[in-house]
């Protein structure tokens, strides 16, 4: 409550907005919130969800990356040219598909810190010059099949947790966020700091027990959790911490709240702009593969199509803040389930995929509008 009054909304409108959509979606169809429906969503968002959190990443230090679809169409190029074509072993094979998104991060970083050219030009050539070099490796053949049987197809289409399994990751989740926070309120207690009770951890678990458990069982009445949809939380998770409890994530915040007064705190802003773009790029590219893995196929429009602009919507209307300096790593999470929402209540609705992108398109404008207008509470109250 004191943060909301602050003009600090965090990922409040976007929650409301999404039991909107879902209420709306159930009455039109009944079918939407079956569980049945529910497991493909969550296989959906996980491969534009991979890119959006690099592109949430980016946004954190006041920046953007529009060639993240043309990456992640170049990393599942590379994975099936040279697992497929050339026959190398399919570990090699994405770690080459990963590396070149890494190595395409570090180009960029290199060119936005030593030339100074804006990340919108820097990336708007990437798009178009990655676009090129993703048709290039692909040749004439166009499109190229990953085997059925290959376990990456597998992990991306097939495997999904036992029941049992989602149940006791989802324990042991909890446990760990439980932990963490009593690490914390013991830390603001010893430097004589207001601190969260016990009660209210105890409360926080408690709520968090109750969703992922009733979440893991409502999906198993189908197919279950998908591995694949565990993976990207597993990123998202990874993600967080990195950015709340490191170092390097507190340089993160610290650029893009101010670049000039983080390099007076002698802060490296040079490493910091570098390192996150080449994780956008990593990122982006291991959304690729997982996308090449779920169709089962890279081609040319691999990447293509929305998959730029649904990755940057996902990331803004997850929170992430256009301004630099606010956003968390869940608002990959919350956006792209978002999105996917729409796509999935209206294919369920038959309408046109137009429809899709008007109301998609409207989604954005209102997040970008509740961002600005947060900013500028902050700012009347004093926390920008």
């Amino acid at each position: 409550m004191s943060r909301l009054r602050g003009g600090d909304l965090g990922a409040l409108p976007v929650i409301v907005g999404l039991a909107v959509i879902w209420s709306v979606f159930q009455i039109l169809n009944p079918v939407f919130l079956s569980s049945g429906n529910l497991v493909n969503l969550t296989m959906q968002c996980a491969a534009i969800g991979t890119i959006a959190l690099g592109v949430v990443i980016v946004l954190l230090v006041g920046e953007i990356d529009l060639s993240v679809g043309s990456v992640a169409g170049l990393g599942s190029a590379v994975l099936a040219v040279t697992f497929v074509q050339l026959q190398w072993n399919l570990v090699l094979a994405l770690l080459a598909a990963v590396a070149i998104g890494t190595v395409v991060g570090l180009l960029y970083g290199i060119v936005y810190t030593r030339f100074g050219v804006p990340s919108f030009v820097i990336t708007l050539a990437g798009l178009l010059g990655f676009l090129g070099l993703q048709l290039w490796v692909l040749g004439d053949t166009g499109s190229i099949n990953l085997p059925f049987d290959s376990w990456i197809v597998l992990f991306a289409q097939q495997l999904f947790l036992p029941a049992w399994l989602s149940y006791v990751a989802a324990v042991l989740a909890v446990a760990a966020y439980a932990y963490s926070l009593l690490r914390r309120a013991r830390r603001r207690v010893a430097a004589d700091l207001d601190s969260q009770s016990i009660r209210e951890i105890a409360v926080r678990a408690g709520v968090l027990l109750a969703v992922l458990l009733v979440s893991a069982w409502y999906l198993n009445l189908t197919r279950g959790v998908g591995v694949m949809f565990l993976f990207f939380l597993l990123l998202v998770v990874a993600a967080h911490l990195t950015l709340t409890r490191t170092k390097w994530g507190r340089a993160v915040y610290a650029v893009g709240g101010s670049e000039e007064a983080a390099r007076r705190a002698g802060i490296r802003v040079d490493r910091i702009y570098i390192s996150v773009f080449m994780l956008c790029s990593t990122l982006a590219a291991i959304g690729g593969v997982l996308a090449a893995a779920r169709l089962s196929s890279a081609g040319q429009s691999s990447g293509g199509g929305d998959t730029n602009l649904t990755a940057i919507a996902a990331a803004v209307i997850g929170g992430a803040s256009l301004f630099g300096g606010r956003g968390t790593a869940f608002a990959a999470l919350i956006g792209i389930v978002v999105i996917q929402s729409i796509s999935s209540g209206l294919t369920l609705l038959s309408l046109a995929s137009s429809v899709q992108f008007m109301v998609t398109g409207l989604v954005l404008v209102l997040a970008v509008i509740v961002d600005s207008v947060s900013r500028r509470s902050r700012a009347a109250s004093g926390r920008a």
